[in-house]
């Protein structure tokens, strides 16, 4: 027999029964799923996170009683206790951080969190697993505040709606908020489970003018983010690109003010698709790329086109700026394919192919140094950090020209760093390095290819210490396996040379919240991991009292992850 969904809500607690079909309610899921029903029947499962005057949080309080049972709800009280002498042991240790005190965990928002209507999708499962987050130890959630949704309609006009009960959600839990600033369209890359385009008014201005889209050599157009080169220029209703996302983030930080630096802790600026400082070099839309191809240069546009040529010419090449490498390929060749790319007299390692990366790359540069110096001066002393996130090409790397990185704007080859600029353009604004592809190990990726995660991630933290910035990692795909999750602790520590002492990941965000994370087994292993993080070099326990612990965590979130999981489907 079905149960609705409020009866489901208020039988969660007690002991395991029987597996039963549960009819979700509108606006949490629009199918059937299967669950496990409860027995007892329980209270709701809402906490309540309370400030004290010094700014502590407190354990996340329920009632702990049943109205219907009138009794004492143990699973609670249990997950109030283990909070509790947690908070104290980190106190007694020095709470976590990048010193040597372990490495923070933040777990991805679904990217779908708000609806079109700018309500909260899923409700009752984003609350359930936000409780259960808490309860394990995770430090916060990041969310991706999509421009498409909040400035949807007309330019200027911004609706906050569904963020601002996701953020007083997260605020009641006591989940601290990475709030990713997401000027792209979500849809056509890796783990895009929904579709959000670019705001209305934004799409109409491209549409009048095709050139404000990124452009490959063969005149295909990119919608995912607008061109960075027209930065500079009024072409969207009279403001310029990079006026549009200052203006976004100002209304953020005015409307959000109540809860910068407190609630909110970070603010990831989102510089090009997937919210990353790159070009749309490889976008899986309509298989038009598929891993591991090398890519292609997107510089077609007439704005790009124009700064080449001024370029051309002040390098006294003119004949070099009416275009960029005709030889370099499509999407899905290998590096030896190409003239531009192969690593015996490639045309990347020669005067021409100096000009053009060059100039290519320190487009991105100057981009990111655009739309940081307005974050910077719009956060300012609102107790946030700033970050950019970059991304994890790893395929090819083990070449000489390094094609995908290449083509995506990073200038890193077996003879050139090209890490280390943006490692410095970043620090020279205080900007924390996040980057991605932290799981993945060598040996797991296609050798064929020459892919190389673990020397790539190496590189990017030699670059950031050397450049001293903060670097922040993420998995770049859903991994659920504690061969990953080890992969994640050893490289969050940062172990890369023999100076490398207590510097470790200043935070690590784990891709994402959804019902496989919530799956008995996938949970167990999870908990553990948070734990581990947190433990960090400087681990007072061995292995075994740590995982005892997070199954003592299994056991007392069981009742919130059984609600997220079946709500979350």
């Amino acid at each position: 027999m079905a149960l609705s969904m409020t009866h489901q809500i208020g039988s969660l607690a007690g002991a395991a029964a029987v597996a039963a079909t549960v009819d979700s309610s509108a606006g949490d899921s629009n199918a059937a799923v299967s669950a496990v029903s409860w027995k007892s029947p329980a209270a709701s499962l809402k906490c309540k996170v309370m400030r004290s005057e010094g700014g502590e949080l407190s354990p996340p309080v329920s009632p702990c009683r049943s109205a219907a049972l009138g009794a004492v709800r143990a699973d609670l009280t249990a997950a109030c206790e283990v909070f509790e002498k947690e908070k104290e042991k980190e106190k007694e240790h020095g709470g976590g951080g990048k010193q040597g005190g372990g490495v923070p965990v933040y777990v991805m928002m679904p990217l779908d969190s708000v609806t079109a209507g700018n309500g909260v999708n899923r409700r009752k499962a984003v609350n359930a697993a936000m409780a259960a987050l808490k309860s394990a130890g995770v430090e916060g959630v990041m969310m991706d505040v999509w421009w498409g949704l909040v400035e949807r309609e007309k330019a200027g006009e911004y609706n906050w709606g569904g963020y601002a009960e996701l953020l007083e959600m997260a605020k009641k839990h006591g989940l601290k908020v990475q709030a990713v600033m997401s000027f792209h369209q979500c849809g056509g890359n890796v783990g895009d489970s929904c579709t959000i385009p670019l705001p209305k008014w934004v799409v109409e201005e491209i549409d009048n003018d095709p050139d404000l889209a990124y452009t490959d050599q063969w005149g295909r157009r990119n919608y995912e983010y607008v061109s960075l080169g027209c930065d500079t220029l009024p072409v969207l209703k009279g403001r310029t690109p990079v006026q549009c996302y200052a203006d976004f983030m100002r209304a953020f930080r005015d409307n959000f003010k109540h809860l910068l630096g407190d609630t909110i802790v970070e603010i990831q600026v989102g510089m090009g698709p997937a919210g990353e400082l790159r070009y749309p070099s490889y976008p899986e839309q309509n298989g038009t790329w598929k891993f591991p191809g090398i890519g292609a240069f997107q510089c077609y546009d007439k704005y790009m086109l124009s700064s080449l040529k001024a370029a051309a010419e002040a390098q006294g090449k003119p004949e070099w700026g009416s275009t960029g490498p005709t030889d370099a390929g499509h999407y899905n060749n290998w590096p030896e394919d190409t003239q531009f790319f192969r690593k015996e007299g490639g045309g990347w390692d020669g005067p021409y192919g100096e000009f053009f990366l060059t100039w290519y790359s320190q487009m991105l540069l100057d981009h990111g140094e655009r739309i940081l110096t307005s974050a910077k001066s719009i956060f300012d002393d609102t107790g946030v950090n700033i970050s950019v996130k970059i991304a994890g090409i790893h395929w090819h790397y083990g070449s000489r020209s390094h094609a995908p990185e290449l083509t995506a704007g990073y200038y890193n080859t077996r003879f050139r760093d090209g890490y280390l600029p943006i490692a410095q353009m970043l620090a020279r604004h205080g900007a924390i390095f996040n980057f991605t592809c932290i799981e993945m190990r060598d040996h797991e990726q296609p050798q064929d290819a020459l892919c190389a995660p673990e020397k790539l991630v190496k590189q990017v933290a030699m670059a950031t210490q050397k450049a001293q910035v903060s670097l922040a990692g993420e998995n770049a795909l859903p991994r659920y396996d504690e061969y990953a999750h080890e992969q994640i602790i050893r490289a969050s520590q940062l172990d890369v040379d023999d100076d490398s002492g207590d510097r470790g990941m200043c935070a690590f965000t784990y891709l994402r919240m959804n019902p496989h994370l919530f799956e008995p087994d996938n949970w167990r292993k999870f908990v553990a991991f948070v734990k581990k993080m947190k433990e960090g070099k400087s681990a007072h326990k061995c292995r075994e009292e740590v995982e005892r612990e997070a199954e003592h965590f299994v056991h007392v979130t069981q009742p919130l992850v059984q609600e997220a999981a079946v709500l979350l489907h």
